[in-house]
């Protein structure tokens, strides 16, 4: 059984500046309320590791691959507990540039595996909001 996560918001700016500040995954302790470090070569096929901290949850720290990576645009990985099938997650950040001086950015995960069904997703998805909340901010300032 799958589950998903999706939120979205309007962003006052261009692609090319939310995507700066979404990639410069150094700063993400500064500011970053949900996904508080991500290291490593982010690039297709490569491994990174990422520490999440979601509101009223427990911190965790794994180490997805990097699945899809098109510059202003898409930023994908999967993360698997265990080995793949018994809990996987694709994490997915994806802007969309509306032509009008705005972009939508949507972060979402989709959860498989035999583990899924029993996932509470309410506190990630909590972290999600917090996160582009605090994108947006950046980014139209």
């Amino acid at each position: 059984m799958a589950k998903s996560i999706r939120t979205e918001i309007i962003i006052s700016a261009s692609p090319e500046k939310v995507w700066g500040i979404l990639t410069k995954f150094e700063n993400y302790p500064t500011w970053n309320p949900f996904i508080i470090s991500l290291e490593g070569v982010v690039e297709q096929g490569n491994k990174i590791t990422v520490t999440i901290h979601p509101p009223k949850g427990k911190g965790m720290i794994f180490k997805p691959t990097i699945i899809e990576y098109v510059k202003y645009k898409k930023l994908s990985w999967l993360g698997s507990v265990l080995f793949r099938g018994i809990f996987d997650g694709e994490h997915i950040f994806e802007l969309i540039d509306n032509s009008n001086g705005t972009v939508t950015f949507i972060q979402s995960e989709n959860f498989t595996g035999i583990f899924s069904s029993m996932l509470n997703l309410d506190n990630t998805k909590d972290g999600f909001i917090l996160m582009n909340n605090k994108l947006k901010e950046l980014s139209e300032y």
